[in-house]
């Protein structure tokens, strides 16, 4: 049971996740942050490629230094044997030079690849680092213009929902005013009639009572 709940999850999960992409790849600004993050990514392998290829030739380098020194080494120890008469040693210091020789002029073939080969990576890296540059600015400049078109729609939806409704929304308000007066003023001489009234009647008692001269 725990299995199946989990499976189910995961399946919701996977489903959402795939929602929000497809969300996201409707709108041009997500799918170029995705690409800038490819770029970035590629961008960091160049660069520890780069890296590789300096360790690289440095390593050619001593490696070709070590033979150097050896075939110097074997060169003088050649002549040492040559000039002592020691026949067996000076073929074998003459082969051993040859050897590192050899192999120094290969290590040094490879070297000088090596440099270049760098270089044309340096070249492709820094071109590959401005271009991301430039699409960072472009991203701006497109986030840019899509705050001002959001903000335009945002203004012009408001303006255009509220063009009339404010005046007919006071139109409104004017004339529950006008209806609450109404009544305030209805009830008032309502409550007010019975007293002014009386008032008159008293009035009019007082007259009456008054003799004719």
């Amino acid at each position: 049971m725990a299995n199946l709940f989990t499976r189910l999850k995961d399946s919701i999960t996977a489903d959402l996740h795939e929602a929000l992409d497809q969300k996201e790849q409707k709108n041009p600004i997500a799918m170029l942050n995705q690409y800038l993050r490819e770029s970035e990514k590629e961008t960091e392998k160049v660069r520890k490629l780069v890296e590789r290829q300096y360790r690289l030739k440095d390593e050619f380098s001593r490696e070709f230094q070590k033979a150097q020194d050896m075939a110097d080494k074997r060169r003088r120890q050649a002549e040492v044997a040559e000039k002592a008469g020691e026949s067996t040693m000076y073929e074998y210091a003459v082969k051993e030079q040859q050897e590192y020789e050899s192999r120094a002029d290969r290590l040094q073939a490879s070297r000088r690849d090596s440099i270049e080969q760098l270089e044309a990576l340096e070249r492709k890296y820094e071109e590959m680092k401005h271009k991301l540059k430039d699409m960072h600015l472009k991203r701006m400049e497109l986030m840019g213009r899509e705050n001002i078109a959001r903000a335009h729609h945002r203004m012009n939806r408001v303006i255009e929902d509220t063009a009339d409704k404010p005046y007919s929304r006071f139109s409104e308000i004017d004339r529950y005013i006008e209806d609450l007066e109404y009544k305030v003023n209805s009830a008032y001489y309502h409550n007010t009639f019975d007293s002014k009234m009386a008032q008159l009647e008293k009035e009019m008692e007082k007259r009456e009572e008054v003799p004719a001269k």
